[in-house]
């Protein structure tokens, strides 16, 4: 192994920790100012902008926000001199580094079952990812392509947000805007792909604006439906979340858009299906067996019992 890529892992190994601890702080800030509606328990509140601005001025939220940010720098430094096979497999690590955190910082012990769906992420991302780069070839994309793929992009985020304004449960909602800011940034990956394209082949300035805003308006949406996530549910699903969406997405418009699938054969491309189907039921069933989750259904079914018992007419046992 060159000393790049050894360098390459341990910028992304350190990403992946900043990804984990920032997940956690901004979830602790986000939930001191979700606003909790009528009818709703504590873990399903929602972050108005007024609770938004009130985040600015949390030193909290500041320093997840940046180490966030300063992953993703380091993330993006490792792809640079290292293949994504190499990288991106290990960028699953923040879904167990912010499990082990959330742990410990609550007191309790990792479930069993929260343990398999963690390792089922792991193993479905990392599979994804190493068959998706084996056969990827590069490409460019047209820009009305580009145009109608944002905008098929856009209904899907709207559809999640919109399933997640519906939710009656915490779970559906956290996982519904975390799947949905992960999409946004699945298209960041792609549309940033295609802007260093259109730069190295010395494209005008005034010809990258839209790719430029496309970017800006994602990144933002993105920002803002994750943030929901962390009012929502607790940080490490919504890592897992983030974790397995956005690398699928970002893959999927790569082949779709930039010709990056022209050399996966048919059994490479069921291959990355499966993986990705291993991945999302890892998902689901830490959104199901997350501690939080297990709690809540306890909660509901003594309300439900507490219910039926005052409607037993008198003098009835």
């Amino acid at each position: 192994m060159s000393t790049l890529t050894v360098l390459a892992v341990a910028a992304a190994v350190v990403a992946a920790g900043c990804f984990a601890v920032g997940g956690v702080l901004q979830h602790r800030a986000v939930a001191g100012e979700a606003r909790v509606p009528a009818g709703h328990g504590a873990a399903t509140g929602r972050l108005d902008p007024r609770g938004f601005a009130a985040l600015l001025r949390r030193p909290r939220w500041l320093v997840g926000l940046g180490l966030a940010a300063a992953g993703a720098a380091l993330h993006a430094l490792a792809l640079v001199v290292a293949p994504v096979s190499v990288v991106q497999p290990i960028g699953v690590l923040a879904v167990p580094i912010a499990v082990l955190l959330a742990a410990r910082t609550s007191g309790t012990r990792v479930p069993t079952a929260v343990v398999l769906a963690v390792a089922l992420c792991v193993a479905g991302v990392a599979g994804f990812v190493a068959l998706a780069a084996g056969s990827a070839v590069s490409g460019a994309a047209d820009p009305r392509v580009l145009a109608i793929a944002g905008a098929g992009v856009g209904i899907v985020v709207v559809a999640l947000a919109a399933l997640a304004a519906r939710a009656r449960t915490p779970g559906v909602r956290c996982v519904s805007c975390a799947a949905a800011g992960a999409t946004a940034f699945g298209l960041v990956s792609t549309l940033v792909r295609a802007l260093a394209e259109r730069v190295a082949a010395g494209a005008p300035a005034l010809d990258l604006t839209g790719l430029v805003g496309g970017i800006a308006v994602a990144l933002l949406a993105g920002g803002w439906l994750v943030q929901q996530a962390f009012a929502a549910g607790p940080p490490e699903l919504v890592v897992a979340c983030l974790t397995v969406v956005d690398p699928v997405v970002a893959v999927v418009l790569g082949v779709v858009l930039l010709g990056e699938g022209a050399a996966t054969a048919t059994g490479t491309a069921l291959g990355m299906a499966g993986c990705a189907v291993a991945a999302a039921t890892g998902v689901l069933a830490l959104a199901r067996h997350h501690p939080d989750a297990v709690h809540r259904r306890a909660q509901r079914r003594v309300a439900r019992a507490a219910v039926s018992g005052s409607l037993v007419p008198a003098g009835r046992s």
